[in-house]
Formats: structure tokens, sequence, C-alpha cells
């Protein structure tokens, strides 16, 4: 019986005591205001495309299922059809329909239709083959390649000429001898040689395992070893011995069987991991260089080649052979190849009727009855046959491989191919008892004179004994077993083809054999283990262990990391489990913002807690099991009152927001953050229900360098320099550390689900060298802006990204959600390079305004890639009026710009070293670039071609009438602010978009009078049908649509006035947006305060210097504390006063002096306690009034947050106090919601400092300096903004001058002619005069040259829509009733629907009985007080998820009993709906479906023995 305790050990662990805080509900406020459920965003109802995806996946299990299954049976029965047709002397019963019905034909297999089936085989092999070869090719012509060694290519060389030879001995020799049903059961004996290698590649590790769970698993497993290689082997003699006499080509078939499994040795060799023979050690290495792609294609470029020559080759030869070797039918073959494949007859001829044999007479035994009919012959029959059978394998091959990447493997790819043969046997023996039943049964569609070599006997029982069925069952079998690891995958999604399959494509003749054998045996580098999965804070406190055993194992050779570090004898299992490191970088966000990115850490809380805790109470492996842990870096988070540094009013609403949301997600209170003063300012840390940590960095601008690239640079080096890099372990263990863990890279305001960081961490799974994989990023706001971004959001993922993703890779991958690979950034050039401090105009430009896109250029020149996931959608905060977007794209286009034009100058280089940069990538840029350069010149042709078509004037005019609100903007932009240079752009974009609805009648005019073919028709319709189209393959994001419109208007302000304006103001190298107003005094460094301070007292003493020599008749400089006893004056000119003395103190006045000083020092005192005990209730003083001042009186509660003149008089005492800012800082003491204090480890603060003098000191500007840089910047931007006018004016004008001269020089459109009809009445005749359309040169080439761009982005975004349903179907799963969420407990392995149905009861609310956060359910009225004073009894406390877990499940527990008695009463009748219960239980095939008392028995006994051991873990932890 599974029983809890109230408190958990985690919970101590956080808390620190099971005495938890408890926060009092006050009567007097007990009203709230609710917000309501947002449905947008990340949290909108997607329910309708959930199901979708649903229905979606179930159509892809029984749509792949089919085509994997029904394109190997038609692939191999094509095979045999064709090979039926090469035998000599053969015939057919012919059709007798149109000949007569009284009468029996045969039709006689002549030569050239023999040739032609042979060279349709050559084709079917030779199709494959090739591919390959292209495959191969592109793989070292695009990416890098490594040329093997000697040894190693001969080897592959070997057992690919052998594999080859088989198959042609098979096709040529073997099979035209065999009935078909035969032929298809011997493919199933090819495994021979696989089955003696999978008995000696049974490691010792494998073995051990297995009998740790059972003993004699290993010995049966091996047992059963012995048995398949014996099944297989018997295949190469069973029918040479039983029906070799007289067929001496069945001699062949062990020759045939024992060459053809020799393709398939490399996945079958399996060596253990620790190997003292130095033998097996260099057959290790030599696997593991197989196994490297960059070895593996350039080798198959000549493999696949000599193969084509060596199947040729055996073509020829049979040819030759057969023809009682004779040249002259060699020549033949080659002579007549056109024949061939023409028009010809074949002969056709009465016969007697037979009353016995077989179908397929050899013509010897026929009896003619007449003379001989010629017939006319499918002569395209091969043909098409080829046809089939190769789209038939390559769809099999295609649909298999997509079985493989979205985990449907075992249905959709074990299962259809380990029932190809069978279904293939059954189907050939239907028709061939079909065909000889009645000859004409299949006419029309197969010709009447071919048909498979059928078998003899049709009875069943003749059939079992004669054709030898029970070898063939044992050979099924034994290839069932040899390829049983295709029911086991342990692949990720998305796996790469290499990572799937050991070779390059298929062999198409034995299809099925060649797709099993060849998916990978072990796909899996490790597999986490129970004991492994641990918090990232606990592995501390076991390094330790560790460092004795690495000193006794020093690192040794290279340290690069390789794939095969998981191989060394140090990594140990939990160096694998994935870690995620959340880095949010803050500055100025919204209280909104920052409750949008909050909630999302919430929710990966959440969904790591249930993780956890079902893999380390419930004893289950989760794949997808990950650590989490967030860093937000607040950039100034200090400011400067009362001579001290506090946090800012940012901090603290990030503070106060913190606590609200958790409050509304969880209906908890939050514990108090722990303070940590550091070198850089200050930390905050808190611990989330789900215990997992939010680390707040508060960086002070004094003591570290602030702005968004340094808050990387930060913590880059933190997490992976000082978390990895200085941990005492071995160095294979920190390179798979380093490889597993990634850091998320997010904006301060990003809004996302879990599932969206785990489809970026299979996107990092899938490939070993992503650096970086991006999300989706969608637009959130109001307004026209914000509907502009929306849209064109859309199309830069739509069509760019997704562009880029498959043609090459990403340029940018956004810091508002991003994915990085620890490895990756810690390489050469990448993080290192990252710390550069710009001293230059362009590096400021390049590296500071555009830090993201920099950032992914340095891992492109490092050879990494970076990706695009679609289905990983984040939600982002952008600009919403005018003047920010343009700031905000101010910084984008100069550093886009900057960062692209560095790759291509590096493009010779970078694709070197990349293998995903290529030289077609690299051209597909240079025109993308090109048309952004002269994208403003573009436009504003497009509105001078509008203007004119629209309003009916000339050219010129409408050049005059658009060339001057440019010219006026570009005055603007040179001699004006920015405000003013923003004013002006928003009326010109005002004028322009009511401009464009002209343009708008002006398109359709043009084109009326030019034709739907015109170049600027069809560009239009293209362009508009893409977009149209693109949105309707995005059905999530099918609402940016209707921002079309928006976009549409805005065109040329977009594309022509932002881009002047971007770089006119590139000398402008602030931020731009969330500018924020700064108080004064509260921005300023200390040395600027200091600089501040030093010149007001020198201005004070200048000021006293220069008083006026009659400053002493000046009045009012008598002090207010002093009074004479004799005092006289002079008309005001002066004041003598005689015998000065204090002035007299009323006693009422000294009484509240007195007063106040008691006061000050009971709030000190109240300081003082509260400090030590958080959670004591305050004293509120009560005051009156005496003659108008204040004197406390009584004492009354106070709350617990009212402190700031506490908090104030405190500042004003401790100033006296020497403060170490490592110590005793005044922030922590001046924070309005107190919690604990603790200080950072030694290590870790030399490590601060460390890095802050190295790279990370506030740099102090040097006015010389500062106006060396701003000169420097202007003259860069005087050089760039020239050229750019330059080049776009030479561009128009070019254009322009070739329309106003196209009469003289233009090009004559082919398409669209229009003809003029007319009469003659001179010479009586018609006239008809073709005209076309003519259009300049240059104008025609920069048309097609977008053109070609939308044709490339329309299919990458084709490709990668199909990607990324294959990517949402993989880590969807399906949800059929109540069993998709069960656990199978004999697997030990989570079903992802599990995680979702624990999320919807691990709600906190749910176990405390609160109804905090929830609105009122509507009803009587009078239900409100009722309701509120109800809310005052609840008490908002501390908890946790694994609590809450843990209390769902003694619920269940109790369930559980009940259920096991009403089992016991009535087996059938019991209904289980609880979800958790059937979870516990595992009831849907044990207990439910039992029948039998002894069945019911073995499923209590198990259910027991489950229960027990979950007992037994929870107890544990507890």
């Amino acid at each position: 019986m599974m029983r809890h305790k109230e408190e958990s050990l985690d919970d101590e662990d956080t808390y620190g005591t099971v005495q938890r805080p408890r926060q009092a509900v006050k009567i007097w406020n007990l009203f709230q205001d609710v917000p309501p459920s947002e449905e947008s965003g990340s949290s909108a109802d997607h329910h309708a495309f959930d199901v979708a995806i649903q229905v979606t996946k179930v159509l892809a299990y029984f749509l792949t299922f089919l085509v994997v299954l029904g394109g190997s049976v038609v692939c191999k029965g094509t095979l045999l059809f064709m090979t039926s047709q090469l035998r000599a002397d053969t015939v057919v019963t012919y059709c007798n329909a149109t000949l007569g019905r009284n009468k029996q034909f045969v039709a006689e297999i002549s030569e050239e239709e023999r040739y032609s089936w042979m060279w349709a085989l050559l084709f079917s092999f030779l199709a494959p083959e090739l591919c390959t070869l292209f495959r191969s090719a592109r793989m070292c012509f695009f990416k890098s390649f490594e040329k093997p060694k000697w040894k190693e290519f001969s080897i592959v060389f070997l057992m690919e000429t052998l594999h080859t030879v088989g198959i042609g001995l098979l096709v040529f020799v073997i099979l035209p001898y065999l009935d078909v049903i035969k032929g298809a059961m011997l493919t199933n004996c090819v495994c021979f040689v696989p089955a003696l290698l999978a008995i000696f590649s049974r490691g010792n590790e494998e073995f051990s395992e297995l009998k740790s769970k059972k003993i004699g698993v290993g010995k049966m497993k091996l047992s059963v070893d012995l048995l398949a290689a014996i099944c297989q082997g018997s295949g190469l003699l069973i029918w040479p011995l039983l029906n070799g006499i007289g067929n001496l080509e069945l001699w062949f078939i062990p020759v045939a069987v024992f060459c053809i499994s020799c393709g398939w040795w490399e996945n079958y060799v399996t060596l253990p991991r620790n190997i003292d023979s130095k033998s097996l050690q260099a057959l290790r290495k030599f696997m593991k260089r197989l196994m490297d792609n960059r070895y593996r294609y350039y080798t198959y470029i000549f493999v696949s080649l000599w193969k084509m020559i060596i199947f040729f080759g055996m073509t020829v030869l049979t040819v030759y052979a057969k023809d009682s070797y004779q040249p002259l039918a060699v020549s033949k073959m080659f002579t007549n190849f056109k024949s061939f494949f023409s028009l010809r007859h074949i002969n056709v001829t009465e016969i007697r009727p037979v009353l016995s044999g077989t179908g397929l007479p050899d013509l010897n035994d026929v009896t003619p009855a007449s003379g001989i009919t010629e017939m006319e012959a499918w002569h395209m029959a091969p043909i098409w046959v080829f046809v089939i059978h190769f789209f038939s394998a390559y769809l099999c091959y295609i649909f298999g491989k997509f079985a493989c990447k979205i985990r449907i493997q075992t249905v959709s790819f074990a299962f259809p191919i380990n029932l190809a043969v069978p279904v293939t046997v059954s189907l050939l023996a239907l028709v061939c008892g079909l065909r000889t039943a009645d000859p004409c049964v299949f006419s029309g569609v197969i010709p009447d004179y071919l048909f498979f070599n059928s078998p003899d006997i049709y009875n069943l029982g003749a059939f079992l004994t004669s054709q030898h069925v029970w070898a063939w069952l044992l050979w099924l079998g034994s290839q069932m077993w040899i390829t049983i690891h295709l029911w086991t995958p342990q692949s990720d999604p998305l796996s790469s083809t290499e990572k799937l399959f050991v070779t390059p494509l298929y062999s198409s003749f034995l299809i099925d054999q060649s797709l099993g054998m060849n998916r990978r045996r072990n796909d899996k580098d490790f597999v986490v283990r129970l004991e492994d999965v641990r918090d990232i804070n606990d592995e501390f406190d076991e390094i330790e262990e560790d460092v004795a055993l690495d000193e006794k194992h020093p690192a040794k050779g290279n340290t690069e990391f390789m794939s095969n570090t998981l191989l060394s004898e140090h990594v140990q299992p939990m160096d694998s489990i994935t870690r995620v490191y959340a880095c949010a970088t803050m500055w100025h966000e919204t209280r909104e913002e920052m409750i949008c990115m909050i909630k999302s850490l919430l929710r990966m809380d959440v969904d790591h807690a249930i993780r956890k805790y079902l893999q380390k109470h419930l004893e289950l492996i989760d794949p997808n099991y990950y650590e989490f842990e967030t860093h937000i870096l607040f950039d100034d988070a200090f400011e400067r009152k009362d001579g001290e540094y506090i946090i800012n009013q940012y901090v603290k609403d990030f503070m106060k927001t913190m606590n609200e949301t958790v409050q509304s997600f969880h209906g908890i209170r939050l514990q108090p953050p722990t303070a940590f003063p550091t070198p850089y300012g200050g930390r905050l840390v808190w611990t989330l229900p789900g215990k997992t940590k939010i680390l707040v960095h508060l960086k002070d601008k004094d003591k570290i360098r602030h702005r968004k690239r340094w808050s990387q640079v930060m913590y880059m080096y933190y997490l992976l320099g000082h978390r990895i890099m200085e941990l005492p372990i071995h160095i294979d263990r920190k390179a798979v550390i380093a490889q597993n863990t990634y850091i998320l890279a997010m904006d301060g305001d990003v809004d996302f689900q879990p599932q969206a960081v785990h489809l970026l961490i299979d996107l990092m799974k899938k490939n070993d060298t992503l650096g970086s994989s991006c999300g989706r990023i969608h637009p959130i706001g109001q307004g026209a802006m914000a509907w502009y971004q929306l849209f064109e959001y859309a199309v830069g993922h739509w069509l760019q990204k997704a562009t880029e993703h498959m043609i090459g890779c990403v340029l940018c991958s956004p810091g508002a959600f991003s994915l990085f690979r620890a490895r990756a950034l810690m390489d050469d050039g990448v993080m290192k390079r990252y710390t550069f401090t710009a001293n230059e105009p362009r590096h400021y430009v390049q590296y500071d305004q555009g830090e993201d896109r920099w950032l992914c250029t340095l891992l492109l020149q490092q050879g990494y890639r970076v990706e695009y996931s679609a289905a990983s959608d984040a939600y982002t905060h952008c600009p919403e009026s005018f003047d920010e977007f343009y700031n905000q794209r101010r910084r984008w286009v100069p550093s886009t710009m900057a960062n692209i034009f560095d790759l291509l100058g590096s493009a010779k280089k970078t694709s070197q070293i990349n293998d995903n940069i290529s030289l077609p990538y690299i051209f597909y840029h240079v025109i993308m670039m090109a048309g952004s350069i002269l994208g403003p010149g573009t436009i504003f042709l497009m509105l001078v071609g509008a203007f004119v078509s629209a309003f009916k004037i000339g050219n010129m005019v409408s050049f005059e009438y658009n060339i001057i609100p440019v010219f006026i903007f570009i005055l603007t932009c040179s001699f004006c602010s920015s405000k003013i240079q923003l004013f002006m752009a928003m009326i010109i974009s005002t004028v322009y978009g009511l401009v464009m609805m002209a343009v708008v009648v002006g398109i359709a005019l043009q084109i009326k009078e030019d034709g739907p073919l015109a170049p600027a028709s069809m560009f239009f319709f293209v362009f508009a049908g893409e977009l149209i189209i693109a949105g309707l393959l995005h059905p999530r994001e099918i609402n940016c649509l209707p921002a079309m419109l928006i976009y549409y208007i805005t065109v040329p302000s977009m594309y022509m006035l932002l881009i002047l304006y971007s770089l006119f103001n590139m000398n402008n190298i602030s931020w731009g947006t969330r500018e924020a107003p700064v108080t004064p005094g509260a921005g300023k460094t200390k040395k600027e305060i200091e600089e501040e301070k030093k010149k007001a007292e020198e201005e004070a003493k200048l000021k006293k210097k220069k008083t006026p020599f009659f400053g002493f008749l000046q009045g009012n400089n008598k002090s207010p504390e002093e009074e004479g006893s004799i005092e006289f004056s002079l008309a005001g000119l002066f004041k003598c006063m005689l015998c000065t003395h204090p002035k007299s103190v009323d006693d009422k006045l000294q009484l509240a002096r007195i007063a106040e000083s008691i006061n000050s020092i009971g709030r000190r005192i109240e300081m003082i306690e509260r400090r030590i005990d958080p959670t004591a209730p305050s004293r509120r003083r009560g005051s009156m009034s005496i003659n108008g001042h204040t004197v406390s009186l009584q004492e009354e509660p106070e709350e617990e947050d009212s402190y700031s003149d506490s908090i104030e008089d405190m500042g004003v005492s401790d100033s006296k106090i020497a403060r170490d800012d490592l110590i005793n800082p005044f922030w922590i003491l001046a924070l309005e919601v107190k919690g604990p204090t603790d200080f950072l480890a030694d290590n870790e603060v030399v490590f601060w400092k460390d890095l802050i003098e190295e790279y990370l000191f506030p740099i102090d500007e040097n006015p010389e300096e500062k106006k060396k840089l701003e000169k420097g910047l202007r003259e860069m931007r005087n050089k760039y903004v020239f050229a750019f006018i330059m080049l776009n004016s030479l561009f128009v004008l070019a254009i322009f001058l070739l329309q106003l001269n196209q009469d003289q020089m233009h090009i004559s459109w082919p398409l669209g002619a229009k003809s003029y009809i007319s009469f003659n009445s001179t010479s009586n005749e018609i006239v008809i005069v073709k005209s076309y359309l003519s259009l300049e040169p240059i104008g025609i080439l920069f048309v097609l040259f977008f053109a070609v761009i939308l044709v490339i982005q329309f299919i990458g975004m084709i490709m990668h829509r199909l990607s990324t349903l294959s990517h949402l179907l993989a880590s969807t799963t399906l949800r059929i009733g109540s069993k998709s969420s069960e656990i199978d407990l004999n697997n030990g392995i989570v079903n992802e629907s599990v995680i979702e149905d624990l999320k919807k009861i691990a709600r906190l609310p749910d176990v405390n009985n609160l109804d905090m956060g929830k609105p009122q359910v509507s009803g009587p009225r009078k239900t409100t007080i009722a309701h509120l004073l109800q809310r005052a009894d609840k008490e908002l406390t501390v908890g946790t998820i694994a609590e809450s877990l843990n209390n769902v499940f003694e619920s269940v527990t109790d369930t559980k009993d009940k259920c096991m008695r009403e089992v016991c009463e009535d087996v059938v009748g019991v209904q289980l709906d609880n979800v958790i219960v059937r979870v516990l239980l595992n009831s849907d095939d044990a207990i439910l479906m039992a029948e039998k008392e002894s069945d019911l028995r073995d499923a209590l006994n198990h259910l027991s023995v489950v229960t027990d051991r979950m007992d037994l873990r929870i107890n544990d932890s507890i």
C-alpha cells in the first residue's frame, strides 16, 4: 500500500525547514482582480490543430505501412516477372479470346523479347546505383571529405564486389530456372553472413546486463543466434540437393546467397568497449573510420561505379554463355538495342489441348495444331515494368526512412518489411492459380504472351510439401530474428539518414532485405539510466569521487570532441544528460512583458518536475529528460539614492511580478529570493515549485560592462568556462557534457511552451555539427505597425529562413528564442572572438548593433550549422510606434548588411570549413544582397511606372513627382535631427500609403494593357500566388494573410525610406528601443557623480570668492538657530546683534523632537528584528498632533511591506558604517521583500574578478577618443551613403533611360503577342500584324533574377514544410481514448501524453484546495460575501510540484484498492476512467480482459509487484 508523508525531503532541501511561513489574508483586503485567461500567444487554444496532427499521424501510420509493404511487394513481384522472361525456349498459354474460344494457343518468347528484359533488369540495377553515385558526389562536392586508407577501401571494395556478383547470379542464373514461389522464398535466406557475425558480435556488456535481469537470457539469445545461422545455412543446400539433378543452375545458389549476404556485414560487426587485444583495437578503429561519412561517400563514388561495371559485365557474360558462347550474340545485344524497344511481333501457335502439365510448358513439349499467327507485341512493356520497379523501390525506401524518422518504425517499417515475402508468396500463388485456370483473366493488364514462371501444383497440401514451405518458414523466422533490432528502435526523432542506415540508398532487387539489414542496430549512443538523474547543482557534490579515478587515468591523445568520445572508459552515462540553461537579458521591460517570460519559465519548471518525478519515483526512463536552470541578466540594475546604491524600479517590478505570477499560476506564495553579493553587483536566486532555479544577475555598470553583448559574454563564460571547464574531471567527460549542454537565449519578454524547447533539442540531437537552432518568432502588439510586422515576420520565416535552412543554413539565429550548443560556442574563434572590444567604426555596427547575427556568423565561419524549426513557436513583443520601429531597424539593417558582407568576403575559406556553405548558396546570397542594395531604386521605378498607368501621365512627369519626396527626405536625413527625420518619414509614408491604393489600379490597368503573359503581370501573379499558397500551407498562421494589405501599402516606406534612414543614421550606435527617462543621478556612474560633486564644490568656492565688497551689508546671513538679546538695524541695510544665544525651545516642541527621536530608534530596532525573523508581525506606531507636530503615542499592527521610511532612515545612519560590497552591500538591506542572504564560493568570486578584469571591466569614455569615434562613424556613414545613393541612382537612370528609348533598344517578349487585323482594299488582302511587348534589357534581366529567387524560395518552403510536418509527427503521441495515456511499466518508457495529463493535475491549487486566482462561477449574487469570507479562511502556503504529485498518487492508491476489490467481484464490469488510475494499474489487457481465474491471479500478482516497487521508491524519496 502506497502512503505519502505530508512533507517530502525535497521541500526540506529547498526551504530549509518543514514548517513553512504563511501569509495571512486581511479581511478588508479580500477583494481580487482576477485576470482573464488570455487566449493568445503560446497559450492560445490550438485544439483543432492538435487534433489535425493526431489524425495526420494516424494516416501516416496507415499510409506508410501500405506504401512500404506495397512497394516491397511490387518491387519483388516485378523482379520475378522480369526474370521469368529470361529463360530460352519458353512458351506461355495465350489468351484465346480473340483467336477462338474453343481453341488453345501458346506464345513463344522471342530472342528480342529476352534481350529487352535483360536491358530492363540492367536498368533496374543501375538506377539506384546512379542515385548513390550522385548523392556521394554531391556530398563530396558541397561538403568536406577525406580519402580512406587503402586497407579500408579494399575491404569495402571486396565486400561490395561479392554482393554485386551474388545479385547477378541470382537474377540471371538462378531465378529464371525457379518458379516464382520458390524465388520469392529464396530471398528470405540471404542473411547467412549477418547471422554468423551476429553470434560473435554480441558483446560482453550486453550479456552481463541481460544476466543481471534474468538468469540464462544471454545463453538463450546465443542459442537462437546459432539456430538462425543454421536455418540460413540450410537455404544454401536444400534446393540444390533436392532439385539440382538436371538443373545445374541451382548449384549456384550457395555461391549467390553467400555473396549477397556479404553486402550487409558492416552492420553486424560490434565490438565490446573494453578491448585489450591490439588487433581488435585496430579493427575497432577501422570500424569507426567506416562510420565517418566523409570516408564513406568518397569511397562509394568509386564503389557505385565499380558495381555498375560488374553488373554490366555479368549481363554480357550471361548473354554470351546462354547463346553457346557466341560473340555474335553479344554484338546483337548492342547493335539491335533500338529494335528491342520498338514495334515488333510475337508468334502465337495453336496447340492441341493439354490435359495436364504446367502453365508454362517448354517449347518441345507442345504439339502444334495449325500454323503460326503473328501478334503485335507490347514493345514498351519492359520500360513500364522497369519504371514501376524503380518507383516502387524508391517509394519504399523514402517512406521507410520517413517511418524511422518520425518514430513509427515498429508498425510502419519493421512489420511490413517482415511481411513482404509472405504477402508476395500469397499473391503469387493466387495470381498463378487464376492465370492457370483462365489465361484471359489478366488480359489487357498484362501482355497475353508474358507471365510468371508458375509452379506446377496448386493443391494446398501438395504445395506445402513439394515447395518445401516448412523450410521457408524457418528462413523467414531466422530473418526476423536477425533483423529483430527493427522492432526496438532507439534513435532520436528526425535522425539523419547516415544515423539510420549504414550504406547510402538501397538495393532494389532485394528491397526488403536491404532496408532491414541496412538499418543500424546500434542507433543510440547512450541510454540515460535512472541513477543518473540528478540536479545540475548536485554534480559538484560528486565531482570529488571522480577526481581520484581520473588521476589514475590521465587524458590521452587528441582533445577534440568526436562522436566516439562516448566510448571512452572515463565517460559516465550521466554526462550525456541534456542540460538546458535558459539565459535572458533584461533592461527596461514592462510588467506585461515580464509576466510572459515568467509564465514560460513556470511551464518549463512544471514540465521538468514531472519528468524528474516519473524517473526518480516510478523508475521510468524518459528519453526526453533534461536538466533546466534559468539565468536572467539585468543590465544597469542599480541606481544611486542618498549616496547609496539600491536596485532600480525595473528590478523591483520584476520581484513583485515574480511573486504575483507564481501566485496566479500555481495559487501559492513563492519563497523570497536568496540574495548574494557579487563582484559584478548582486544576485537573486528563486527556487520554483518544480525545484528549478532562477538566478537573476544584477549588473552594476560601475563594476561590469553593460549592454546585451556583454551580458551574453558574461553568462557564456560563467556557464561554459566556470561551470564546465573548471570541473575537476577527465577531459572526455567535459567533452560529452559540452556536447549535450545547450544555452537557450531569450529576450526578457518571450512567451513559449516547453514543447517549443523540445523541438529545438530534437534538431540538436539529430545533427552533432548543429551549432544553433532557432524557432518561429511571432510578434505581439497592437496597431498598424504590429500588423505590418506580423506579415513581415511571416514572410521572412516562410520563405527566407526556410530556404536558407534547406539549401544551406540559416544566417541568423535571433536572440529572442534560440538554442546554442555549448561545444560550438566554446570552439576557437567563437566565444573568445565574441569578447572583442570594438575599436573601429565598422566594429560598432557589426558587433554591438547586431550581436545575434555576428555570433551566428562566427559559428558559420567555424564550420557549424544553424537551422530553423517552424514548429517551435515563440512570441515576443514588437515595437508598436513608428519611431520605435524605425529606430529598431536602424540598428538591424546596417548590422545585417555588415555581417553578410563579412560572410561573403570570407566565402572561399568558410565553404572549405563549413560543409553547409556551398558556392550555389553563396551565389543565392549575392543575388539577395544585390536586391537589398538596389531595392530602393526598384521600388522607385515601380512607383514611376504605376503613376504612369494610374494617372495617365508621362514618364518624365511621373519621375519628377516621385523624385521630389525622395530628395526632400534625403536632405532631411543629411541636415536635420533624428526626430525631424522620423517626422518627415511618417508624413511621406502616409502619403505613399494613399498613393499605393492608386498603384493597385495602375497595376490592374497595366495587366489589362500588356496582358497576363507580360513579365510584370506574371511576376505579380507569381509573387501574390506564392504568398497566398505559403499562408495556406501554414494553417496556424493563416491569420497573417489579412495583414498583407498593411504590408503592401507600406512597401515604399519600408523598402525605400527605412533603408535611407538606417544608412544616414549609421553613425548613431545607441540602442534606440526600450529607452526610458533617467532619474537625475540614478543612471550615472560613481565616477560621474564624483566629478559633478567636485565641480559643484569648485563652483561654490568660486562663488564665495566673488562676493561683492558690500556683501556684508546684505542680510539673511543670520543663523536660524540664533537670536540676540540686543538687536538694532538701519533701514534694513544692516542688522546688529549683541550677546547672541540659542533660541529657546517651546516645551511642546521639545516633546515632539524627543518623540521623533524615540520613533526613529524604534524603527531601527524593528528593522533589526525583521532581519532576524522575517515572518514576525511588525507594529505600526500611532500618532497624534500637538500644535502641528506629530508625536508617537501607541503601537498598532502593521503590514509586512510598509517599511520605506525605515529603510530611508536606516540608509542615512548606516552610511557611516564601513561597507564591503562582497559582505554587507546596502542594496540587500534595502530590499522590500526580505529573504536569506548567502555568499558565493571563493573560487567563483575569483572567477568573476578575473573575468571582469580580463573582458568585462567598465570602459571609461575618453572625450578625445569619443570625438574620434564620432568622427570615424560619420566618415563611414558618408562613405557608405554615397556609394549606396550612387548605385541606386545609376540603376534608376539606366532603367529609366531605356524605358524612354524602348523603340530603339528593346527585347521583344515572345508571349502574349497582340494581333491587329486590317484589310487592304487595293490588293484585296487581309493583313495580320503581331505586336510584341518591348522590354528594356536590364529591367527584364532584373525581373528574371527576382523570378528565379521566388522559385527557389517556393521550392525551399515546400521542402521545409515537409520537414516540419515530419518533425511535428515525430513529436506527437497518439491519444486514442484513455489507453494513450498509460505507461508501459514493463518497458519502463515514459509516454509523452502522460506528461501532458500529469500537467493538468500537478497544479498546486488543486492539492491545497485553493480557489485563489479563480473566477467565480456564475450564480446568485448573495454568494459573493460568503465566497469572500470563505477565502479569508484559506492560507497561502508554499508548496512543490513533487508534493502535489505525491498527494495525487496517494488518493489514487485508495481508488486502486477499491478497484481491485471490484475486480475480484466482477472482472469484466470494472470501469476505470481516471487516467492516473490506469497508469498505476496498467490494466488495459491484464485485469480488465482476464477471463480465467489463473489469468486474474497473474495480473494481480504483477500489479502487486508494480505497486510495491512504486511504494519503495516514493518512501525512499520521502
